[in-house]
């Protein structure tokens, strides 16, 4: 039997009896790789660059950056506050293009806790502020009848709530109403789009707020709606073991083991997705920083709820950055894409020559580069962000959809998708509201 078998047997045997959803130990190698892909991006540490979910996902892991890591949070404490109070104190804030967006100051926050500091002082108070202050904003953009939308999504709602949840600062009935209204009438969350991810991050901050006991009055149905979240997860199971996709299972993983509840259901179903998740793991699936900084802690046994108590002493490995020697004997292969566009008038559909590997970003910088095509994108926590492609422009509550001919939702961003298996690609404009963007 090979080692994914004898996992796997191991961990029918545990799931018989499971009440709650349990964390099988994962090979410490692989977890190892995996937390080699974020430390490239700690090098970057200009404002558009820097990721709080990095510091936070590594903090809640069985890894550290050494070093690297104090450099890390360094810098994000000196972005953050420039940027976010700077103009109010009448500091320079030349450097700064575009403040954090409310996801971006409620991951800072996050980071702040895993590294067992609670927001506070005059700067402190003024960033929490900052972040109701959003809230505020958005519960209006939603509405007393509900009928509006958050600006942003429901999933920076949530993350917010969370956010100041962990640092044990009450958040309003009726901005939290919102919220639970969402979950329970679930159209509301992405019109009409079910998002594992949205219902995840609002469980996760109800699971907060009910440990804590912040919303007394809303006790009773804070309580019922985290069992809502957790039977919507449930439901969303794919065959193959996922919640809703393989990037969203992390955060679904999340909230099930912070809300456990008696039933084998919830065994056999924890079980089944982290078979699922450690294949894909071993395919290299996860490439984005996002979602693997949300995929660590769940391999340490840890969510984003441990920050309400978070154990900074606890050991971590240290890691060493991967070396990768070039191969001298291998000739790089040449592949054809077609790459078209339905949205625009007229269509565009062109064929290129591109070496096997490449991501779509190369694709559409050669498309641009040989004439007769244009894009942009605009930097967001998980890489480029495609905004107008052909001089289209994806409008409020509008994205532009990566496909694998004819129909394939493509789930990572232009700048991961390997077109060594996927060739025939359409770029379409959905309205909507794409993920957990934070942006």
């Amino acid at each position: 039997m090979g080692c994914l078998g004898a996992l796997l047997f191991l961990l029918g045997a545990l799931g018989a009896r499971a009440e709650i959803c349990g964390v099988p130990k994962v090979d410490s190698q692989l977890v190892e790789k995996l937390g080699q892909r974020l430390l490239p991006w700690m090098d970057w540490l200009s404002l558009e660059h820097l990721n709080p979910s990095i510091y936070v996902g590594l903090r809640l892991s069985s890894l550290q950056a050494g070093t690297k890591e104090d450099l890390y949070l360094h810098s994000l404490k000196l972005s953050y506050q420039q940027c976010l109070l700077g103009s109010a104190s009448g500091d320079d804030t030349s450097d700064c293009q575009a403040k954090p967006s409310m996801g971006q100051l409620a991951l800072y926050l996050l980071a702040l806790r895993a590294n067992c500091e609670f927001v506070g002082g005059r700067k402190g108070d003024r960033l929490v502020s900052q972040l109701k202050w959003f809230l505020e904003e958005e519960k209006r953009n939603i509405g007393h009848d509900h009928k509006g939308h958050p600006h942003t999504s429901y999933y920076q709602y949530g993350l917010s709530i969370l956010a100041l949840c962990v640092h044990q600062k009450r958040v309003p009935d009726n901005v939290v109403g919102k919220l639970l209204y969402a979950v329970e009438h679930d159209q509301h969350l992405h019109r009409g789009h079910f998002s594992v991810d949205t219902v995840a991050m609002a469980g996760l901050a109800f699971t907060c707020l009910e440990r804590l006991n912040l919303n007394p009055d809303q006790k009773q149905r804070i309580s019922t709606a985290i069992g809502t979240a957790r039977e919507k997860i449930l439901g969303a199971q794919t065959p193959e073991g996922h919640f809703g996709n393989v990037y969203s299972t992390p955060l679904a993983l999340q909230l099930l083991m912070a809300s456990p509840v008696s039933g084998v259901q919830l065994g056999a179903a924890c079980l089944k997705a982290r078979a699922a998740l450690l294949a894909s793991l071993q395919d290299g699936a996860f490439q984005n920083v996002v979602t693997i900084s949300q995929l660590l802690p769940v391999l340490n046994r840890k969510t984003y709820v441990d920050l309400i108590f978070p154990d900074c002493q606890a050991p971590r490995v240290t890691l060493v950055p991967a070396s990768e020697a070039p191969s001298l004997s291998e000739v790089p292969e040449i592949i054809t894409v077609s790459l078209r566009v339905p949205s625009v008038l007229p269509p565009y559909e062109r064929s290129l020559f591109v070496l096997a590997g490449s991501s779509l970003e190369d694709v559409l910088k050669l498309a641009r580069e040989t004439g007769g095509f244009t894009f942009e994108t605009q930097a967001s926590l998980s890489g480029p962000y495609l905004t107008s492609v052909m001089g289209k422009v994806a409008r409020d509550r509008e994205f532009w959809q990566l496909l694998r001919a004819p129909d394939t939702p493509l789930l990572q961003g232009v700048h991961l998708i390997d077109l060594t298996e996927c060739r025939a690609l359409s770029l379409e404009a959905i309205v909507g509201t794409p993920g957990n963007q934070l942006d």
